[in-house]
Parts: C-alpha cells; structure tokens; sequence
C-alpha cells in the first residue's frame, strides 16, 4: 500500500471556480472528439441507416454553410420534411456513434457555433440568466446539444422557450437523443401536463435514426473486474497526474458541487483511482454520478477502482426507472474507461 508521503491528490480535495465566460468558451466539443469528420466515422455496411445519417448530416451542413435560416421564424410553424426544418435529432442507442457525428457536423458547420450536452447548456442558463444567455447564443449559426433529455417540468418550459428564441434569430440546432422528441420527459414526471412544449420542441427536428450495436463493446474484451484496494492505491501512487478517492466520500463531494463545475474538476487529471466503489441507491446521487461520468468519458480519462463492477453501480430499479437510458450510458461510457485503465501495468 502507498505510504501517506506518496498518496495521490483526491478530486475530493478539489473546489473549482468557473466564470460565466468559461461556460462560454468551452462551448466546444470534448478532446475526445477533437479530430472525429464525416470520412472518420465507418458506418456498419449491416445497418444502413447509419450511411444514411452520415449523407443527411453533410445536406444539413451545406445548408448552414449557404446561409439558410437567416430569416426569423416562427416557433411553431411545420415545415415539409423536404425543405429541412430548423434541426436534426440523431436518435439511436448507446455506442452508436451519434456524438461522433453530432461533433463531425460541428466540425463542417461555419462559425460562430456551439456545442454542449444538454446538462451543461441548462447549466449555462443557470449562470448566466435566460436573457443573457439567449443573447449569447443567438448570433451562432448552429447550436449542438448532445444527450438531450428532459428531466423535469422546469427544463421543459426553460428549453422549449430557449430554443424558439434561438431559432427565431437563425439559429440551426442539432441533438442527440436515446429518446424520440415526442417522448421527452416519459418516466420522469406527469409529461403529458406539458405536452404543448414537448410538442413544440419536436416540431423543430427532423429525426435521424441511427440504428446499431454500441460500439464501446463491438468485439471488444470484456470488462476488467475489480481490482483490490491495495492495487489501486499502489497503481495510482506511481501514476503521473493521477487522482486517488474513496467512492463514498467523492459521491459527498458531488453532492457540495454545482454540475457545472464537474469539467474544471478534472483539469490536468490523467487518470482516476477510486476505492470501495459501491451499488449507487439514490437517486440524486446516481444522477450527479452520471455528469461525472460524461465529464470523464468527454477528456478520456481511464478510470481504475475496487468494490463494484460497474455494471453494478445503479440498483436494478434505477436501470428499470426513467432514468435508465442515462444510467445505461455512464456503465457503457465507465466501462470503455476502465478498459483504458488496464495501461498502466494492470491486468486486462
């Protein structure tokens, strides 16, 4: 075991500050997806619809590169499908390379541009205000929200407001999604009392369906189990820029951290050690643990850790409940890390 002399620094001894112009700034896509195009993503010759995507996306692009959508338009006007409406939402399950896309159009689309998970644009709003913040993006050409999701009554009313101003100033959109538009919200709370807005949010996109195995796990080697707490800390103690926490006590330190702040938490990081990783069985808890997770996936950073597989970390509830899809996600996204992690002298 590492002695407290060598004993890595702790994410939990971490306290960011991130300014407004921050959240701006890095309105990009993660490192991850720095040198993804539409000639890097391989479609599977086995599900067309992926093909198709790639050659419907690069149309959507053209039109943004020759100025389409300058004009002002009402939010709930219903455009054929033939003269392209004011998005594209990529649905599709876990792995199928809507990110990858979603950051490839990013890529191809002229600037200025925005790109952000859903998470971290109500997070903008959030520090920001609505009317600033509608005031900074308004002037974009495209607006890219990745993992688009409603989660409450509060960000249906916030992001349906929020993006009708937007495209009424000429702003293309584009999403991902594990959920139809017209299905937002099912499972999370009394949907149907905000049918309006859901509506009205789905009559903005063009859906895009892409169809696939993820590809996280597509002839890949299973899963490394757990490793023993020893391992960990002695593997974290001899890797550079790595960070070593207790599970429990890093899910408390989430609990004391603003979302938004997650991404600063990892600045400089190289790799995270936890110890005593346990099954999740709050709710609340689960879903900060789900940004985390995101936050990791987007800087590729390998994750080692004892306890718990990750496949264990939400109780068979949470994976039946309407969060499921997130938390389907972050295993899929922990597990493709903690393949990573078998780099530094670990057994696959």
């Amino acid at each position: 075991m590492s002695s407290p002399s060598s004993r890595p620094p702790a994410l939990c001894e971490r306290h960011p500050a991130v300014p407004p112009e921050r959240l701006i700034a890095e309105m990009v896509p993660p490192p991850r997806f720095d040198a993804v195009r539409f000639d890097t993503y391989i479609p599977d010759p086995a599900q067309p619809s992926q093909a198709e995507a790639v050659k419907t996306l690069q149309e959507f692009s053209a039109r943004i590169g020759a100025g389409e959508g300058k004009a002002r338009r009402r939010f709930w006007r219903k455009a054929p499908r033939a003269a392209g409406r004011d998005g594209v939402y990529l649905d599709g399950g876990f792995g199928v390379g809507k990110t990858h896309l979603l950051a490839s159009l990013w890529h191809a689309a002229p600037a200025p541009k925005a790109f952000g998970t859903f998470v971290e644009l109500t997070n903008l709003v959030g520090a920001l205000g609505f009317q600033q913040t509608v005031r900074a993006l308004s002037g974009h050409k495209l607006l890219c929200i990745d993992e688009f999701e409603l989660d409450d009554p509060g960000d249906t009313v916030l992001v349906s407001t929020l993006l009708g101003r937007l495209v009424e100033a000429g702003v293309k959109l584009a999403a991902t999604s594990n959920t139809l538009p017209d299905k937002l919200g099912e499972g999370r709370f009394a949907a149907q009392d905000f049918l309006r807005e859901i509506q009205a949010l789905a009559a903005h996109f063009d859906v895009i369906r892409i169809d696939g195995e993820d590809y996280r796990h597509r002839g890949l080697p299973e899963p490394p189990e757990p490793y023993p707490t020893p391992v960990v800390e002695e593997a974290a103690a001899r890797t550079p820029g790595a960070t070593l926490d207790h599970f429990p006590a890093l899910l408390d330190h989430l609990a004391r951290l603003h979302p938004s702040r997650y991404g600063a938490l990892l600045d400089g990081v190289e790799a995270v050690f936890l110890t005593d990783v346990t099954t999740v069985e709050d709710q609340s808890t689960a879903l900060r643990l789900v940004v985390l997770a995101d936050r990791l996936y987007d800087r590729d950073i390998p994750v080692v850790a004892s306890g718990v597989s990750f496949d264990r970390l939400f109780t068979p509830e949470m994976l039946r409940g309407g969060y499921r899809k997130k938390y389907f996600r972050a295993i899929s996204r922990l597990t493709s890390l903690a393949r990573e992690g078998t780099r530094f002298g670990l057994p696959a």
